[in-house]
């Protein structure tokens, strides 16, 4: 599957030891299916850093990577997706460490209520009603040194 990092770098070689701790999905090599997604993110760092904003293309072999590793997939913005997002969030996660993760962001559409809950201002079936009315966007982070090293491949990047 073709997948998309943005920022304000090229990664040939993600290292996942350079993703920040205490994000969605915890520590790892954050990427999507979703071009117009890294694209925005790459505009938003940009902005931010004052620097281009890049846009790195990889192939990525799904299915093989999780045949051989350990591999969590949330489909719906749910109670097991925002307790994992909290969590993490918190760096408090203590679950099972999966290679790969997969699922909704955590972006601007949502974080209002997930922060609201992460404070106990608003109870858990508000939260839920509230992430529902959402469709999720996809997010995949790779947590395995090993998965990058053995699936992903850099395709090119370009600035936007």
């Amino acid at each position: 599957m073709r997948i998309y990092h943005g920022g304000t770098e090229i990664v040939e070689f993600p290292d996942i030891s350079k993703g920040r701790a205490g994000l969605d999905f915890g520590q790892g090599f954050y990427v999507t299916d979703l071009l117009q997604q890294a694209e925005s993110w790459a505009d938003r760092m940009s902005r931010i850093r004052l620097e281009d904003g890049i846009v790195n293309v990889y192939e990525f072999n799904l299915e093989q990577a999780r045949n051989a590793f350990s591999y969590k997939k949330f489909d719906n913005y749910d109670v097991e997706w925002l307790e994992y997002i909290v969590a993490n969030r918190r760096g408090e996660y203590d679950g099972d460490l999966y290679d790969i993760v997969e699922g909704g962001v955590a972006n601007d559409r949502v974080i209002d209520t997930v922060e609201a809950y992460m404070s106990d201002m608003m109870p858990l079936e508000t939260a839920l009603r509230n992430l529902s009315m959402h469709r999720p966007n996809n997010q995949l982070c790779i947590r395995n040194q090993q998965v990058v090293d053995q699936f992903l491949s850099f395709v090119e990047s370009y600035k936007i």
